[in-house]
């Protein structure tokens, strides 16, 4: 039983590690599209801060699958690597996210206040 576990661990880490490389390289792939785009448009700087938050988004929810298949490989008995792993992933993620929220918020007062 004890095997099936640690299978179903694995192979579950693994299809939540190719989900954060997804979200990650669409992210990515869109950021680069609109920055081309921003270049010859000749955009606002609100247009290309607007860019590089949804790229910070795209980021955040990278890291959260990423953050989840740490968790997932370390119920299989967590080295300290792994531990230390997770706990870097999880500080990234959390000032990442608290940082975007910041941006979204300013962002949202300036728009809201003419």
């Amino acid at each position: 039983m004890e095997a099936l576990v640690v299978e179903l661990a694995r192979h579950t880490e693994t299809a939540v590690e190719g989900m954060a490389v997804l979200v990650i390289a669409f992210g990515s792939l869109e950021a680069f599209v609109s920055i081309v785009r921003l270049v010859f448009t000749r955009a606002d700087h609100a247009t290309k801060r607007a860019v590089w938050v949804r790229f910070a988004q795209w980021l955040v929810a990278g890291l959260t699958f990423q953050l989840a298949a740490d968790i997932v490989s370390t119920t299989i008995a967590p080295s300290w690597l792994q531990i230390a792993q997770v706990g870097a992933t999880a500080v990234i993620r959390t000032f990442l996210s608290f940082f975007l929220d910041r941006d979204l918020e300013a962002r949202q007062k300036g728009e809201t206040n003419p």
